[in-house]
């Protein structure tokens, strides 16, 4: 090794702390070698990581604990006495798929070990290496894999068990205040204001509130008051009366009389002009309607439930919302939390999204790099945005698992081409740029070959591949990886 990379190497362990992954948990590790120095000292590190080790010095006795039980990680030496260690890792790939197998290998057989990537091996390492650094990072990388997994699939068991009466998912304390709260609202026939940001779920909480009253057997009608010119508008509401050709009076009604009986959900309540917000507070003081053009008015029995992501209160103090209006319709408050305040919910809210777009066969997991940018993206559209995301994975990923490639661009970091209007780039995007920077800089010490390179970094040569692939690094002139 040349001064240079010694160099290197120092210089990447002094800036590489030495903590665990942040979402793990302990798995049954199977380590297979004949040497017993070896053997000893990857037991001890991975026991010390919290690991349960099982221990082989031979072929036959590692095919043996295999029969006995299913590993999570199996580590085989190639050269084994006995049998050797790829055809114990054929017979895992046959007997116990899901275990991760990696390779010890020494030079000679190199080739062997890059070859049975191509049969299912999750990665290879050369001899020699670092335990603890082989712990904290590749076996640190599954063990993540492995508690997210089991995370997903405890969220879909709770999803599928679910009431199905019970559509807003949720299991953080403000989501069972708010479900608590929608059931003793839903009781009432009150008006009721429920606020939140775009894209929290307003119109599903009307929902819910609807199907859960004694009005669930009504209609349910849903009008958009910021979808609409204010010219049309009340006809739209309201509805309206015409002199037809032969000179009778025609009536169409509005979204009131569609709704009567149920319940009107009246969405972004802030954007209805004034002159309609004095008709409305009639409707809501008297229980009738008075479609345009019309010289009668008509009842109607119909529970009001107004959803807005303003602040009326401030509308109200600069003039631009009725008071009494507001008032009237906000005789009884709901409010919708942010996703970015229940992070909690997102293993719930990806399982639920992941069933809701793969009816009728089994959703695809999410890798770790998947679920590390979308637990740290902040979501500003909310659960909205987060669905568009799982729908477009779903389709892009075709049955496989889902990984950064198939999330949206937005999630996980801007391109090159993109600015920002800040001065500090998000950190998803400053760490993206850091380590295409480090790997390019270990390259260029390493001549370009991969191997070498791997080791300056600390990495394995097939996570080295994958992020020279992910960041889109040509290969240097004489490239010998």
């Amino acid at each position: 090794m040349t001064s240079a990379a010694a160099m290197m190497i120092e210089r990447l362990a002094r800036g590489r702390p030495r903590e665990s992954p942040r979402h793990t948990v302990p798995l049954d590790i199977l380590v297979v070698d004949d040497d017993q120095a070896t053997r000893l000292s990857l037991a001890y590190a991975l026991s010390d990581a919290g690991h349960h080790v099982a221990e082989a010095g031979d072929g036959e006795e590692a095919i043996a604990l295999a029969s006995e039980r299913t590993f999570d990680v199996a580590l085989l030496d190639v050269r084994l006495p006995k049998v050797d260690g790829l055809t114990i890792f054929r017979r895992l790939r046959l007997r116990a798929p899901t275990t991760a197998v990696i390779l010890m290998t020494a030079f000679a057989t190199v080739s062997d070990a890059v070859a049975s990537l191509r049969e299912g091996a999750y990665d290879y390492v050369t001899k020699p290496f670092d335990p603890e650094e082989l712990t904290l990072r590749v076996i640190g990388h599954i063990s993540e894999h492995v508690a997210l997994k089991r995370e997903l699939e405890e969220a879909r068991r709770v999803v599928a068990s679910r009431d199905a009466g019970s559509p807003i998912v949720g299991h953080t304390p403000a989501m069972i205040r708010l479900v608590e709260r929608v059931n003793t609202v839903a009781q009432s026939d009150a008006p009721v204001l429920v606020c939140g940001e775009s894209g929290t779920g307003k119109e599903l909480v009307a929902h819910t509130l609807h199907a859960r009253g004694p009005r669930k057997a009504a209609p349910f009608v849903a009008f958009d008051c910021a979808a609409f010119p204010e010219a049309v508008i009340e006809a739209e509401l309201f509805g309206e009366e015409r002199a037809s050709a032969t000179a009778t009076r025609r009536r169409r009604d509005g979204r009131f009389r569609a709704a009567d009986g149920g319940t009107l959900l009246l969405g972004e309540i802030a954007a209805l002009p004034l002159p309609t917000q004095a008709k409305l507070l009639r409707v809501l003081e008297e229980g009738v309607v008075q479609p345009i053009g019309g010289s009668e008015t008509v009842p109607v029995n119909v529970r009001i439930v107004s959803a807005t992501q303003s602040d009326l209160k401030a509308l109200v103090s600069e003039g631009r919302f009725r008071d009494d209006l507001y008032f009237r319709l906000n005789v009884l408050d709901l409010h919708v939390p942010p996703l970015r305040e229940r992070r909690a919910d997102m293993p719930l809210l990806l399982a639920h999204f992941l069933r809701r777009f793969c009816p009728g066969r089994v959703p695809p997991g999410i890798g770790p790099r998947a679920w590390e940018a979308l637990m740290e993206y902040p979501f500003p559209g909310n659960v909205r945005e987060l669905a568009h995301a799982v729908e477009r994975a779903v389709v892009l990923a075709r049955g496989s698992e889902i990984d950064l490639d198939h999330l949206p661009e937005d999630i996980v970091g801007r391109g090159p081409e993109s600015t920002t209007d800040s001065a500090v780039e998000p950190l998803n995007v400053a760490a993206k740029t850091f380590e295409k920077k480090h790997i390019l800089n270990a390259l260029h010490l390493a001549g370009g070959e991969h191997e070498t390179a791997a080791e300056l970094l600390g990495i394995s040569v097939r996570s080295l591949r994958q992020r020279i692939g992910r960041h889109g690094i040509a290969p240097p002139r004489g490239s010998r990886g």
